[in-house]
């Protein structure tokens, strides 16, 4: 990382652990899910938040860290590390032991609030001055790290939250993260308590043996990296766009014409994979791409927890995803006009309707090789999901007023969010560096006439 005019100093460095003592030692074992996130780096998450007059953001960082103590009693594998279980080879397990906490910083940073959150809409920041924010893991293969910093003048609190992808998906991960919000707030109704039962996936197809595969297997354990912004170049930007309820609806009317068009027939058009559609258009519209013909990809993760047989809860903790591959030449995605848009939809919808139709999960066995082959060829990857509502996560002193997903910044996905003004758009958001930022911006504002939306 570069130098940044900006320097974050550190109040206080402390471990949170479990409220309830007396929970006993637990080893619960990954699963195939699981075991393939082991060496990506982990997801790392900022929220800020805008304070006034009447807020002080000592204590309310107190009360932060006082209810993680009771969240984590509920999810206490986020306490816990990742190991090799004893006598094994390959097989890992999360375990926790009484004693196990989470890291916990307390910081100050010079910079208001309003300049982090840019709220105009497609305004960029730097990536370096936001990722003093998120905290790294710790060795040892622990699975969580928190980092709760006061903004310039008291104005804000920038909370990181580092989550290691081994420990769950996005679905628990954010269900943790609303339930340590209702335990701050002092809700009255809580969100339903995980259920921490991984023996719950059946494994008939050795999925555990397959994937872990060109892993160390004499015993030696796999180190994490810790985290995913620790080398993001000084110029790289990142911002977020908005797709209203409005632009939706404009862009599934552009697609009804274009099936027509096509002679194709009429279809449901979900917020979703129209939102996909649309940015994956403008990307491909944006990339300075020297093969036009060439073939790239757009992978996004689809929730396997009621489709798998027995279907397991819903608020199953864990993995329960897997990755749906769209493919299409570049050419006809960077279409000028609303025919990008109709090709994105079209390889979104068939790569989502693969994923989940019959016979999809004998697939499963190719997962990884075919993530590397289209990452080798080129790939866009889908992070996050409206249906998190990362925006409803208040701790008692209002909605953030910004969410990053800074891992993303670093790895050059492409985070979707519900749209921070609740009301029910879609929030995306870009990371390049500075050439690139000025052509997608160009790129979107095209794309949005040529749907009549400018």
């Amino acid at each position: 990382m570069g130098a940044n005019s900006n320097e974050l100093r550190v109040l206080d460095a402390a471990v949170v652990r479990p409220s309830d003592l007396d929970l006993p030692p637990r080893s619960i074992p990954l699963t195939f899910f699981d075991v393939k996130w082991l060496r990506p780096p982990p997801v790392q998450r900022l929220f800020l938040y805008r304070l006034h007059g009447s807020h002080n953001a000592q204590q309310l960082i107190s009360d932060v860290k006082a209810s993680l103590s009771k969240a984590l009693t509920l999810f206490y594998p986020l306490a816990g590390h990742v190991r090799l279980a004893p006598n094994s080879n390959n097989r890992y397990e999360l375990f926790y032991q009484p004693g196990d906490g989470v890291p916990f910083t307390t910081a100050e940073y010079d910079a208001d609030v309003n300049d982090l959150a840019r709220p105009s809409d497609g305004e960029p920041v730097q990536v370096a001055r936001l990722a003093p924010l998120v905290p790294p893991l710790p060795k040892g293969r622990a699975v969580l790290a928190v980092q709760a910093t006061v903004l310039l003048g008291g104005r804000g609190v920038a909370l990181g939250v580092t989550v290691h992808h081994s420990a769950g998906d996005g679905a628990s991960s954010t269900h943790f993260l609303h339930t340590w919000a209702a335990v701050c707030n002092g809700a009255v109704e809580m969100p339903p308590p995980p259920v921490i039962d991984r023996t719950l996936v059946a494994d008939p197809r050795g999925l555990y043996d397959i994937y872990s595969k060109g892993m160390p297997s004499d015993g030696s354990e796999i180190e994490f990296v810790t985290s995913s912004v620790s080398s993001v170049p000084d110029g790289q930007l990142v911002a977020t766009f908005t797709l209203t309820q409005e632009l939706l609806t404009a862009i599934k009317d552009a697609l009804a014409g274009e099936a027509a068009k096509h002679g194709a027939p009429s279809r449901r058009y979900s917020s979703m994979l129209s939102a996909y559609s649309f940015i994956w258009s403008c990307y491909c519209r944006a990339k300075n791409e020297q093969n036009q013909t060439k073939t790239t990809h757009l992978l996004f993760s689809v929730d396997h927890r009621t489709r798998l047989k027995p279907p397991v809860p819903a608020k199953y903790f864990g993995n329960c995803c897997s990755p749906a591959i769209a493919a299409a030449r570049h050419d006809k995605l960077a279409a000028a006009g609303t025919g990008g848009l109709f090709t994105a939809f079209t390889a979104i919808a068939g790569a989502l309707e693969e994923e989940v139709g019959e016979g999809s999960q004998e697939r499963w066995d190719g997962c990884i090789e075919r993530v590397k082959e289209a990452a080798k060829a080129g790939m866009v990857f889908v992070v996050g999901s409206p249906k998190f509502r990362v925006y409803d996560i208040d701790f008692g002193f209002g909605r953030p007023v910004k969410v990053v997903a800074m891992s993303a910044t670093a790895t050059g996905s492409m985070p979707v969010a519900d749209a921070h003004d609740g009301g029910g758009g879609v929030e995306v958001a870009l990371s390049f560096l500075a050439d690139g930022m000025e052509n997608f911006q160009r790129c979107f504002v095209e794309a949005m006439r040529a749907i009549g939306m400018q």
